[in-house]
């Protein structure tokens, strides 16, 4: 075995065992957030945990795990949200998860299927999946208002024009988050950081 295969071998599991790392902190998350009694965000933390193994239970390898660094950048704010102490701390930890989302979807796509993008391409497609995915963030807590008497977003405090302007500057929030994470991966496109971390038997073939 030559020197760089060495290499290429040693930064393939440095890396997984950075990333595994991260989800494990997150995965404590969602522990802390259950013992805390906030279940929609632990909810959301798992997903996020889910999204992160996708590949190596897909690939049946472990090492099959995205950039540590990529997963770090996820993972801070959901990790940042609990320890909030003020609402506004809290609401840009949630922009910011979201983002992650995107973010993350986009990396494995990029990683692990015969998917490439142009950096133009990636950023848009962030952006527009964030966008999608606060959406989406939105009905859930509405649905959980609605079912479950919850006021995450249907707060009998606030009036309907008051809830309404909220929600659609969460979008505006939810939208810039998107862009400042499609910027940063329009670079990981642009400079192809990570993929020769992801060993070659494990890449959906093309």
């Amino acid at each position: 075995m030559n020197r760089d295969v060495r290499r290429l071998l040693r930064d393939q599991r440095t890396n997984a065992l950075a990333a595994w790392s991260v989800v494990v902190v997150v995965a404590a998350v969602v522990v802390t957030s259950l013992l805390s009694g906030d279940l929609l965000w632990a909810g959301f933390a798992a997903g996020l945990v889910a999204i992160a193994v996708l590949p190596p239970v897909l690939l049946r390898h472990r090492n099959a795990m995205l950039p540590w660094e990529v997963l770090l950048l996820a993972a801070l704010p959901v990790v940042g949200r609990v320890f909030a102490t003020v609402q506004m701390t809290g609401n840009l930890a949630k922009y910011l998860s979201v983002a992650a989302v995107a973010l993350i979807v986009a990396v494995e796509l990029h990683v692990f299927t015969p998917v490439r993008m142009t950096p133009r391409f990636a950023a848009a497609f962030v952006v527009v999946t964030t966008m999608a995915t606060a959406g989406i963030w939105a009905v859930v807590r509405w649905g959980a208002d609605l079912l479950l008497g919850t006021t995450f977003l249907l707060d009998p405090a606030l009036s309907e024009h008051a809830i309404e302007e909220a929600l659609m500057w969460e979008f505006v929030a939810s939208t810039a988050a998107g862009v400042g994470a499609g910027l940063v991966f329009a670079v990981y496109v642009s400079r192809q950081v990570g993929l020769n971390r992801v060993p070659e038997d494990v890449r959906v073939e093309q």
